[in-house]
């Protein structure tokens, strides 16, 4: 690939596998349509550096980037370019067996310093996402490869067994663990029961290797929502995506989770205040079958955990299944059903069950439906929840209209909801002008809307948010944004804000304004600075955040800094609410790597620490060596120092057979 440019200003700063920050290097990539359905993919991409990158791509739209199949990839220097030399198995992928076949094909590069994204076929300007980066799930616009002759299909069969040992301290257990060594064993099976019908078993499952969760600042009334990181769940989970395509890969930070899910695999094996620690529930094994049989998609999750006295739960088992079917060109329609054998609300089981629709017209009109139903011990009657919702995403307008109703007694026990008895009506328009001939300005866009919510039960307005937002984003892919939102809710309950600090019952109205700037992740210093100002509540908000931070100190080292502070002034009291976190990475190659995140928030005097160590010594085939510790910070107590409430240290090792 010719690049005009000296080495020194290529993009390219990234080895670990799979990392986002490799979507904002210099990039090639590659995706075969092994059926030709024009609506599922398999991609593979590299940087300069031999970074190796994989997706799984589903309804041209839902990617899974968890996917890790076996491949590998060298690339080389040449004055004026570079290259690219893919090594993909023919059992990488899937596809039907029999002679010549057709597939699709499509090809992407991607020159960063230029904000320039490059394809083997044309992609309209609406299709390519944020940037250009996602034209390339548009796989009904791919080329078409012919001629290709694949070997016949052997049926898959892996077994990837692992043993782990460690040392745990838990101070805050009951009872109280200290230096307990323990150590133990298990394995995953994946076994092909056609060319695109895989099942997966588990014995002992274990995700000690997984990083902890990113704290968050909440100061709202509502339950956070922490992002799926274990990678048995992670693996064909668009399948169980319920009328909302690619849950999995949102980030709840910037795209808040306002509507319900009726799977939302962190209720399995977890259980407890993910803002603090939640407890781990031992899981015995459990089977999935995920894939695609004729026009459908196809999805069964079967899990059986033990019983937790520290979590208070007994053992349980999970069950969920997904059927969907594909039509027309982009659309589908499917349902689900969830059952929880033992309900946390009541004696009995819960289950809840749904039927959805999402379609897809030309290439900027979208359209979700669903209709769903949950049976707990609470009793029958006001337990549904239903959802119409029109997109029209066009390149310079846009439009977004939407209903959605979640009755008082709704609960999805293997699902998620941000809060429950609501219906919202939201209504939101924007305006995308693209200056011609700018050189600093590729688009603004001016956006209005409004968001209402009132009781369902009873029709009382309890939040509205009315929001302006103005952005520019520029040539070299900063972006400027400045918003302004009025808003109000109604208390029902007292609500306790803080430790010390509790909300009336009432109804508050109050205006704030944001100013942000946001520098392109290409860059080798990026991030998100954002002020906030305004009223809040009963009072007055002041809010510095810096998001997304990342370093790039050398091609092999990034420390990756975040920073929330916040400064609340109301008449039932004054405080202070602080996020700092920083993540740092050394790749030592692109199979090899050590990363850290340490954590301090104010909102529960919280420091943790979570060292790993992850070496893919063979494909597939992993070392993991982490250490994590948990310690109370009593800042108005010195003497308490900073009490240990937790720590672990554990080592794992696998090995993946291919027979």
């Amino acid at each position: 690939m010719h690049d005009s440019a000296p080495e020194s200003e290529w993009v390219s700063n990234e080895m670990r596998r799979d990392t986002t920050q490799l979507r904002q290097n210099d990039t090639f990539a590659v995706l075969f349509d092994t059926f030709y359905d024009r609506r599922n993919g398999f991609n593979f991409y590299t940087n300069p550096l031999g970074a190796l990158a994989d997706l799984q791509i589903s309804n041209e739209g839902d990617y899974n980037a968890d996917w890790n199949p076996v491949w590998d990839v060298r690339t080389g220097r040449f004055d004026g370019g570079w290259t690219v030399e893919m090594e993909i198995p023919f059992k990488a992928l899937r596809y039907d067996d029999g002679g010549a076949q057709l597939w699709g094909l499509q090809l992407r590069r991607a020159i960063r310093r230029k904000n320039e994204w490059v394809y083997l076929t044309p992609i309209p300007m609406a299709t390519g996402g944020g940037q250009g980066a996602a034209g390339i799930t548009r796989i009904s616009l791919a080329a078409t490869l012919v001629g290709i002759e694949p070997p016949d299909t052997s049926r898959l069969f892996e077994i990837k067994p692992y043993v782990i040992g460690g040392v745990t301290t838990n101070r805050h257990a009951v009872p109280a663990v200290e230096n307990d060594v323990s150590g133990a064993f298990g394995a995953d099976v994946k076994l092909g029961i056609t060319s695109n019908l895989t099942a997966d078993l588990t014995y002992n499952t274990d995700f000690a290797q997984v990083e902890v969760d990113e704290q968050q600042v909440n100061l709202t009334r509502f339950s956070l929502f922490f992002p799926e990181k274990r990678e048995f769940f992670l693996e064909g989970r668009a399948i169980f995506d319920f009328a909302r395509p690619g849950l999995g890969a949102r980030d709840p930070r910037v795209d808040p989770i306002e509507t319900p899910t009726l799977f939302y695999s962190r209720r399995i094996g977890l259980e407890g205040d993910p803002e603090r620690s939640p407890v781990v529930v031992p899981i015995h094994g459990g089977a999935r079958m995920t894939g695609k049989t004729g026009a459908f998609d196809v999805g069964a999750i079967n899990i059986q955990t033990e019983a937790s006295p520290a979590a208070g739960t007994a053992s349980t088992n999970f069950t969920v299944l997904r059927l969907k079917r594909d039509i027309l060109r982009r659309s589908s329609i499917g349902a689900i059903y969830t059952n929880r054998s033992v309900s946390l609300v009541g004696p009995g089981s819960s289950q809840a069950y749904g039927v959805d629709g999402t379609f897809a017209f030309y290439e900027s009109i979208d359209f979700v439906t669903y209709y769903a139903r949950t049976r707990t011990p609470l009793g029958d009657g006001r337990d549904a929840s239903y959802q119409g919702r029109f997109d029209y995403g066009g390149d310079r307008y846009g439009a977004t209209v939407d209903h959605t109703v979640v009755e008082e007694n709704f609960l999805p026990e293997v699902g998620f909801t941000l809060r429950d008895n609501y219906r919202r009506t939201t209504v939101s328009g924007r305006f995308s002008p693209r200056p011609e001939g700018s050189a600093i300005v590729r688009r603004y866009s001016m956006e209005a809307g409004i968001d209402y919510f009132t009781t369902a039960d009873q029709g009382f307005l309890e939040t509205r948010e009315r929001t302006v937002d103005f952005t520019a984003e520029f040539q070299n892919s900063d972006r400027l944004e400045v918003n302004l939102t009025n808003s109000y809710e109604l208390l029902l309950e007292p609500f306790r804000i803080s430790r010390n600090v509790v909300l009336p019952v009432g109804g508050y109205g109050f205006t704030a304004g944001t100013i942000l700037y946001e520098l392109g992740a290409q860059h080798r210093y990026s991030g998100r600075l954002a002020f906030t100002a305004g009223n809040f509540w009963s009072g007055n908000i002041r809010t510095l955040e810096y998001q997304r931070g990342r370093m790039n100190l050398t091609n092999q080292f990034s420390v990756e800094p975040t920073i929330s502070f916040n400064d609340i002034h109301l008449p039932e009291g004054e405080f202070t609410n602080t996020l700092v976190s920083t993540r740092f990475n050394f790749a030592f190659n692109p199979r090899m790597f050590f990363g850290g995140l340490v954590q301090y928030t104010s909102g529960n005097d919280l420091v943790s620490y979570n060292l790993r160590l992850r070496w893919e010594y063979s494909p597939g085939s992993e070392l993991f060596v982490v250490y994590t510790e948990d310690r109370d910070v009593q800042m108005l107590m010195p003497r308490r120092g900073r009490e240990l409430r937790s720590r672990g240290f554990v080592v794992k090792f696998n090995r993946l057979f291919r027979l």
